[in-house]
């Protein structure tokens, strides 16, 4: 007989338990539950949103790649502050050390469609990164996947509510929002950028475009975005 999505792999006989995976909780705090992708089953992340979640190309090239209007930065907050504790455990900073703090919402035709927020330790914004202190409200993607030998960690994910902390007050939603965060690194320089798909978000049905592999399309796309 036919088992259910997420039961054991051994035939089942009348009377056995089925076992389906719980609904994801929505998490609501300040600092979420964020966790390994690989512990989402495929019931829990759906196909179209396990290739958008998990794709490890630029987000900036691929929504500008969909053609579903304007792409456009909107700088929310920045400033210096200490992370959040996870934040500190993924970046090995100090307890106490304050960081850049950057928040802001990537808009198609003004509307916005992802909430992203970035973490630079102090440590990182010298040298060669020195000129992130000032991105106003420029793409920090369009920049990153510039640098050659560029490292991007596995995913971290999160099921946040439309009402959690961790997003800035005025998008917050109605809805549940999926999550997902990663930390670059450019010769031993590590930062932390996290992006929230918002409601507005529809494109998840949308095939990509754009690869990471194939680093000519991905510049030709983001250096389409006025700097």
């Amino acid at each position: 007989m036919p088992t259910a999505a997420g039961a054991c792999s051994r035939l089942c006989i009348p009377g056995d338990p089925v076992i389906v995976p719980a609904p994801l909780p929505a998490d609501s705090g300040r600092d979420p539950l964020w966790r390994p992708e690989q512990q989402f089953t495929s019931t829990q992340l759906a196909a179209p949103r396990r290739r958008w979640l998990l794709d490890d190309g630029s987000l900036t090239a691929r929504l500008v790649a969909l053609d579903a209007g304007a792409f456009s930065v909107r700088r929310l907050y920045q400033g210096w502050q200490v992370p959040l504790p996870s934040e500190q455990r993924l970046l090995q900073v100090p307890a106490r050390q304050r960081a850049l703090v950057r928040e802001v919402l990537l808009r198609l035709d003004g509307q916005a469609v992802v909430f992203a927020r970035s973490v630079f330790p102090i440590s990182s914004l010298n040298g060669e990164l020195a000129h992130l202190r000032k991105l106003q409200h420029r793409s920090l993607g369009a920049i990153l996947f510039r640098y050659p030998g560029m490292q991007r960690s596995p995913f971290e994910l999160a099921r946040l509510s439309g009402h959690s902390a961790y997003m800035a007050p005025w998008v917050r939603q109605e809805v549940p929002a999926w999550a997902r965060r990663s930390c670059f690194d450019i010769r031993g320089k590590r930062l932390l950028v996290s992006e929230v798909f918002l409601q507005e978000f529809t494109p998840w049905d949308a095939s990509l475009a754009v690869h990471r592999s194939r680093r000519g399309t991905v510049s030709a796309a983001i250096h389409r975005i006025k700097q």
